[in-house]
């Protein structure tokens, strides 16, 4: 199991992973703020995206955080919160 902090570059590793990028879209530039649907990720990537991090981080994401998460900052923040609320294997 991972353990360590979900940082932007593993959230663009993921997204990159499970949909891809839209063509003209810059996962490289400053993204924290953007809202996912402006970068091109709808429901349906992110709920790809979240699974993903679950089965990664072997932690479980409310589907309402994937909806309620529109931009990489409040996905990252939101996991975080998650794996330091998760019980550390012995």
């Amino acid at each position: 199991m991972t353990t360590h902090e979900f940082t932007l570059d593993d959230l663009r590793r993921i997204l990159l992973e499970g949909a891809g990028a839209d063509e003209g879209v810059d996962l490289e530039g400053d993204i924290l703020d953007v809202q996912f649907e402006a970068l091109g990720y709808e429901s349906l990537a992110l709920l790809e995206t979240g699974s993903r991090i679950e089965r990664e981080y072997a932690i479980v994401l409310d589907e309402d955080l994937l909806t309620d998460a529109d931009t990489p900052r409040a996905l990252i923040t939101a996991v975080n919160e998650h794996l330091l609320a998760a019980p550390r294997a012995a």
